[in-house]
């Protein structure tokens, strides 16, 4: 039984990096792993992503080499927009460099946008 999907995708796309292979599958997809996939793609951490809409949702990820860690952030520690230094410290490895996503009110963002929009939200993934 799953508990968190989102961590499931990201520890096989973890996983699958590591081995060196360059596409992963990933299921159950849900909207929120969608949209996570999608600001991956933007970044250019993992290239083409299809879906499948079977019973659950299936991702088939084309990876690119370029993903050194990725994971869910638990708990999910509420942020606000002041704050964002301090979790750029414990999550990611030097400034600039990797990407914290963010739950908002207006959606999902990155902590740049989040920070360049003054707004406050949840802690959701970290990509480097």
């Amino acid at each position: 039984m799953l508990n968190d999907p989102l961590a499931n995708v990201l520890n096989n796309i973890m996983n699958a990096q590591r081995v060196g292979k360059m596409s992963c599958i990933a299921t159950p997809v849900s909207k929120m792993t969608k949209q996570v996939l999608q600001m991956m793609q933007d970044g250019h951490y993992i290239g083409a992503v299809e879906y499948k809409d079977i019973r659950g949702g299936i991702a088939n990820i084309t990876l690119l080499g370029t993903v050194n860690k990725c994971g869910v952030i638990k708990p999910r520690f509420s942020v606000q927009k002041e704050d964002y230094t301090k979790f750029e410290k414990r999550f990611l490895p030097a400034r600039d460099f990797g990407m914290i996503i963010v739950s908002t009110s207006q959606g999902l963002m990155t902590h740049g946008e989040a920070k360049q929009k003054g707004l406050g939200g949840k802690l959701i993934a970290f990509i480097y």
